[in-house]
């Protein structure tokens, strides 16, 4: 598989994001069933009361005695129209709590499987704010769409058509100008309140991964004394924040002059049509009192119908990012039906192997090809740039390559469930970031059911067990965020328990020791050496002393290996890079 683009779309059309929803709202459809339904009956109801207070108004005036079975009608109405909307509502806060918790673990889920390249180019603050903006604007939408948008229309259009059936000119009339309101505010929304939101919207994320990145790096600032700097910083950035924003709610506030112009519009006209037409006695009272509570009522939901264009359009627009993320597909993905990798002995191979990232220049491998016995610890040098880190990267399978394959225990990497194979390789990173969770969660991340025993047996073998245990907590401390609350050598300690722990084929420690001081050094190293038994290992690394015992050293430059062999057959080699690398190291 090619790399591929990995940004999501900058701007989904509405109807992209419509059938987002609609994917949504499908999860559950005997709870949208009952939404429907309920709306439906209590907007049926709506539509009758001006007709009930009509009637009623004509009962009165005749004096033949219907009034209390018009009034029994009229209350009926307003009672079905409460009794409904109260069990749609009732269905749809299930129905809407659930799809959220549904669709928010989804895009977790999605973003999660996304490639490293990708979340190297995204703001984790920036894809926090449009998750959870994204949530809450699904509610903003259903909420508006079945118990505004819907019943608006119906309302308003249900008067109308029921006029054409008593007055067709009124009813014309009615007719002519809810379609040009509501036409009129869709156009607003979609044209001239929509390019301005995504701006906005975009500045708020934007916002929202300032914040992170900010106090992420908050013991960076601090070192440096640049508060202040980055007071100012974010002080610009919520600025442009305020004048984005600023001009969006202009727009919709703008926009209000469609709706008053509707308003007034239906009053002089509908109101006026009906009393000339009582004035020449062609309506009676209740018919212009039926006018009269009609257009109140149209004019209320117009106004509705104005702000909730404009608050679905609004929702369109910030939940836009989570549907982005549903269309974008995986830039490493399993192959359809792919089985689980089946761990053996360990053996790795690079079989004529072509690799460039993307947008490079130049591939860094090409025709690379290379064995790692089952077993065998293999040591990675050689200068930054060189390839090492890649060697190891596409071993994980982050990345595919272009030509060749990789293989593992005769398993090509393309081939397998991407989980089941990083399962099988435990890694132990040069700057291992913790979860702010528990030292024995963090110990067990690899081994979720792990007794407590076998934590501290394997804390015990990574030199961590003594300084765990001096802590208040013990075992159960929380390490905070990104493991703030450990020193570097703690947390590498840490993350080499956890790699013991995880008992895989293969090892794969990336500078494991590069933060710990020598003699703690010289505990690990024996630790490691005792982990590794039995095991293929890959060490990289630049100090060379944590090498010598390799089984093989691999020297890298410029994507090819040029020199191999332990330790003493390269240092002996007095013109060789490894042998200028290791009198570096010991000058």
């Amino acid at each position: 598989m090619t790399q591929t683009r990995s940004n999501a779309p900058s701007v989904l059309s509405n109807l992209s994001v419509v059938r987002f929803l609609f994917r949504q709202w499908r999860r559950r459809p005997l709870f949208f069933a009952a939404l429907v339904g309920f709306t439906l009956l209590a907007t049926i109801a709506d539509v009758f009361i001006p007709i009930a207070a009509g009637s009623l108004i004509d009962a009165l005036n005749t004096g033949n005695g219907g009034h209390w079975p018009a009034y029994a009608v009229f209350i009926g109405l307003a009672v079905l129209v409460n009794t409904f909307r109260q069990i749609a509502v009732r269905f749809e806060i299930r129905f809407s709590s659930a799809n959220m918790a549904e669709m928010v673990s989804d895009a977790f889920a999605k973003v999660q499987r996304f490639s490293l390249d990708w979340h190297a180019n995204t703001f984790a603050g920036s894809v926090v704010r449009k998750v959870t903006r994204g949530m809450w604007a699904y509610d903003t939408i259903t909420a508006t769409t079945w118990f505004g948008l819907i019943p608006s229309i119906a309302v308003m259009y249900g008067l109308g058509i029921y006029m054409m059936t008593q007055w067709w000119v009124v009813g014309a009339f009615s007719l002519t100008v809810t379609t040009l309101f509501v036409a009129a505010t869709v156009w607003a929304a979609n044209s001239y309140i929509r390019p301005q939101n995504i701006r906005s919207n975009a500045v708020d994320s934007e916002l929202g991964g300032a914040v992170a990145d900010t106090i992420g790096g908050i013991a960076t600032v601090k070192s440096f004394g640049a508060e202040t700097r980055e007071d100012d910083r974010f002080s610009s950035l919520a600025w442009r924040w305020r004048a984005e924003t600023k001009k969006t709610w202009l727009r919709f506030v703008n926009t209000w002059l469609i709706q008053i112009i509707a308003i007034l519009s239906l009053q002089a006209g509908l109101t006026g049509l009906l009393v000339n037409m009582w004035l020449a006695d062609r309506a009676s009272p209740g018919d212009v009192v039926f006018a009269i509570t009609a257009f109140l009522m149209m004019a209320g939901y117009m106004r509705r119908f104005g702000e909730e264009v404009q608050n679905v359009q609004r929702g369109l627009d910030e939940i836009q990012d989570i549907a982005g993320y549903d269309e974008l597909e995986a830039q490493i993905a399993d192959a359809d039906g792919a089985p689980d990798f089946r761990p053996g002995d360990g053996e790795i191979v690079f079989d004529h192997v072509g690799f460039a990232y993307e947008n490079q220049a130049g591939r860094l491998y090409d025709d690379f090809s290379l064995r790692i016995a089952p077993g065998e610890q293999v040591a990675l040098v050689g200068p930054t740039g060189s390839g090492k880190s890649t060697f190891v990267k596409l071993v994980q399978r982050l990345y595919d390559v272009q030509d060749g394959a990789v293989r593992l225990d005769g398993q090509d990497v393309r081939d397998v469930a991407q989980a089941s194979l990083r399962q099988a390789i435990a890694l132990v990173p040069q700057d291992p970031a913790l979860f702010h969770r528990s030292i024995a969660e963090n110990i067990a991340y690899g081994q979720p059911g792990a007794s407590r025993e076998a934590i501290e047996a394997a804390a015990r073998r990574a030199n961590a067990h003594d300084f765990i245990a001096r802590l208040p907590q013990g075992y159960d401390t929380l390490v905070g965020e990104r493991g703030v609350k450990l020193s570097g050598g703690e947390r590498q300690r840490v993350a080499i328990a956890r790699a013991i722990l995880a008992d895989t084929p293969v090892l794969i420690f990336d500078e494991a020791t590069s933060s710990l001081d020598n003699e703690t050094e010289r505990d690990v190293q024996a630790a490691l050496e005792s982990a590794t038994k039995g095991r293929t290992t890959i060490v990289i690394a630049h100090r060379l002393s944590t090498i010598r015992n390799a089984d093989r050293i691999l020297v890298f430059d410029q994507g090819r290996i040029v020199e191999q062999g332990t330790h003493d057959e390269l240092a002996a080699q007095g013109d060789g890079l490894y042998a200028r690398l290791a009198a570096l190291a010991a000058a």
